[in-house]
């Protein structure tokens, strides 16, 4: 679980419900004719915009947004490294039998086409055009979410006006004017607060991660090509690093040194 996706909805529920609470008028926000035109209207407009299949698939999709980081990078190359020692001692075709042991689907693949003896420019041209197909379906539930917060603000805006118009039939009354202009004007901050703070930021994250892993399956295709062309596992080592973080790369130098003061 992603902690500072919880963290950050849940301390965004808490600011403004203890300034709503404080306030002393909980009861005027709660309105649900308002949270019906703007929750369901935001769904209607994004069932018209995408297919209804799409719309459901999201749900899948939104988790990844709750998902702790697996930071598996530094695993991965010395994986490569091992593979790539025993390639060239032994030969590519030798390493067919680790290939089980492999738990990233989109590297077996790319290995697996590696030890058959295809060509580097096939291989990366099969593993790119995948990685495409990945973005392309990432992108569709940003979009969703993208567009959700679109068209929250929106629909907030609608019941606004519908507010307004229903209580300028009550203009002979003053004593109605106030209250019907909180009702009025609460759509407005149901779209406001739903889509700054969930849908938006929702579908931020899930560009993030995208970015994250497209970033990650990048290394793999070049440490594939890398075994392939039987590149020295210690060149393969440098060159996978210059995908990952500083950080990380500090902490793969820490490792080893501890490794060698064990053996020492």
């Amino acid at each position: 679980m992603d902690i500072a996706t919880i963290i950050g909805i849940l301390s965004g529920l808490a600011l403004i419900g203890y300034n709503i609470i404080a306030g002393g008028n909980l009861d005027i926000f709660i309105h649900v004719p308002s949270m019906m035109i703007v929750f369901g209207g935001a769904v209607a407009a994004t069932l018209v915009n995408f297919p209804f299949k799409e719309l459901v698939g999201v749900i899948t999709v939104v988790k990844n947004a709750f998902k702790a980081e697996d930071t598996k990078e530094l695993d991965v190359i010395m994986q490569f490294v091992e593979l790539s020692k025993k390639a060239r001692r032994e030969g590519i075709l030798a390493i067919d039998k680790e290939l089980a042991q492999v738990k990233d689907a989109f590297m077996r693949v790319g290995l697996e086409m590696a030890v058959d003896g295809t060509e580097p420019e096939t291989i990366r041209n099969v593993m790119e055009t995948d990685l495409t197909y990945l973005n392309e379906r990432h992108k569709r539930g940003q979009q969703i979410f993208t567009s959700l917060g679109t068209y929250a603000p929106a629909f907030g805006m609608i019941g606004t006006l519908i507010g307004l118009i229903a209580m300028l039939k009550t203009l002979d009354d003053p004593s109605n004017i106030g209250q019907g202009m909180a009702v009025a004007l609460i759509t407005t901050f149901y779209g406001a607060f739903i889509a700054n703070l969930v849908f938006l930021p929702v579908a931020g994250k899930l560009r993030n991660r995208s970015e994250q892993e497209i970033v990650f399956k990048q290394m793999i295709i070049e440490g594939v090509l890398a075994i392939q062309l039987g590149e020295h596992p210690k060149n393969i080592k440098t060159k996978l690093l210059n995908f990952v973080s500083p950080k990380l790369r500090k902490d793969e130098k820490d490792m080893e040194n501890k490794i060698k003061e064990l053996a020492a």
